[in-house]
């Protein structure tokens, strides 16, 4: 039996047969279901996520790649086409050459942040008395990232982020949800197995945004730099302002 694949977005997929169901198949949720049930039914998504045969391959192209694009393009529309207003007038936008490649490249982060933290669930799981299965660690930190990559785009929002913020709450939440039902930790080790996977998501948060530090002085002499490119300009607007 092939595994099922997301559907086009027409509100039918290919039907798949569910571990242990018999005769009795159901569709595959297209990604805008997807998305309404893991952030407004969590608790029995998760049910449904955990038996679906889905492959590494087909949950990243199906969802973490179309995703991980959208909150890039949300970025670079709130940079380089909105830009970011100052203080004391004026809007700071980042050069549309320039926007497009941190694009880019935020993505590819995306998707190798995502298999860490994956891995970093698998890597953990023995020690919360939880099963070690690195395509079930995958699929839950995928669709644990959902409100947060939902969230980019309430940054145009007022209060955007404290919106973002309150979503990538949310998300840890979810995959308290989750890691109980994708991984088969003990209900009483969640909470902690929970703040194990966050703390490690930060860590590698933290390294990731050293990697960028060090892309944006590389930009200095290169042009290749949102970061450094964005701070040089906020300078010259504060020597203006001073003006």
């Amino acid at each position: 039996m092939n595994c099922p694949k997301y559907g086009s977005g027409n509100g039918a997929g290919p039907a798949r047969a569910y571990p242990g169901a018999g005769a009795q198949t159901q569709t595959l949720p297209t990604l805008i279901e997807r998305l309404g049930n893991i952030v407004m039914t969590p608790k029995t998504e998760w049910l449904a996520i955990e038996a679906e045969p889905t492959t590494v391959a087909q949950l990243y192209s199906g969802y973490v790649m179309p995703m991980a694009a959208f909150a890039a393009a949300m970025s670079f529309i709130r940079m380089s086409v909105i830009g970011v207003s100052l203080p004391f007038g004026g809007t700071i936008r980042t050069p549309m050459g320039i926007g497009l490649v941190s694009c880019v490249v935020t993505v590819i982060l995306g998707l190798i942040g995502l298999c860490i933290v994956g891995f970093i669930i698998n890597m953990l799981a023995s020690t919360f008395s939880a099963r070690r299965d690195q395509r079930q660690a995958l699929k839950t930190a995928a669709y644990a990232f959902t409100p947060a990559w939902l969230g980019t785009a309430l940054t145009f929002l007022p209060l955007g982020s404290l919106l973002q913020l309150i979503a990538g709450v949310y998300g840890i939440y979810v995959l308290y949800l989750g890691l109980p039902v994708m991984m088969r930790s003990r209900e009483d080790k969640a909470a902690g197995y929970t703040a194990a996977v966050v703390a490690g998501t930060l860590l590698v948060g933290i390294l990731f945004g050293a990697f960028g530090a060090m892309l944006g002085e590389a930009g200095r002499m290169t042009g290749i730099g949102s970061a450094a490119i964005y701070d040089s300009h906020n300078q010259d607007a504060a020597r203006a302002q001073a003006r």
